[in-house]
């Protein structure tokens, strides 16, 4: 078994809303056991919602981990059993007031593979509907701004956007519609 540890023993080392950790002892290629920590999330999802005229649409919102606002694009936690691309449609509603008529897979990303399981689910949301209210979270405040998706993809280069999820999404979106060019 080549590039592979085996679990060996796990013991639940805290139980928190959005996630549990667990110290787990792990055998390696060589045989010796080593201690791995690793946080378990159930996930998430992002959404670039991005209108005909080429912008998008991102939510700042405090995050407290940072200790600062953050500029994203629509994001939000998958709960248990819930499907992906559902999710992603749910959060762009209730963040950004909008559905859509056209959705596309971005692919998915491992955050922090090191040490955590999330895995977060990456859309692009077109033909967008008009706005309607939003549905946040109780606890939850954000504000929704519309940029064009050029100057976003510059505040990802210029380090002015520092959510890696935003920053891959962003990305992976300008790729997808350029490629050809």
């Amino acid at each position: 078994m080549h590039l592979q540890e085996k679990t060996i023993g796990s013991e639940t080392t805290y139980q928190g809303k959005v996630f549990y950790v667990t110290k787990d002892t792990a055998q390696l290629e060589d045989g010796k056991a080593v201690q791995r920590d690793v946080v378990h999330h159930s996930g998430g999802v992002c959404v670039v919602p991005l209108t005909e005229k080429g912008t998008v649409l991102m939510v700042k919102q405090f995050r407290y981990p940072m200790q600062q606002v953050t500029l994203e694009v629509p994001a939000g936690k998958l709960e248990k059993g819930e499907d992906p691309a559902d999710c992603g449609k749910r959060e762009l509603r209730e963040e950004a007031g909008r559905t859509c008529g056209k959705y596309t897979s971005l692919g998915k990303l491992f955050p922090t593979p090191a040490y955590d399981t999330e895995v977060i689910h990456m859309y692009l949301a077109q033909e967008l509907s008009a706005p309607e209210e939003q549905e946040l979270d109780e606890g939850e405040f954000l504000d929704v701004t519309e940029l064009p998706l050029e100057d976003a993809v510059q505040m990802v280069m210029n380090n002015e956007i520092p959510d890696a999820k935003t920053q891959i999404a962003l990305l992976k979106t300008w790729v997808l519609l350029h490629k050809g060019e």
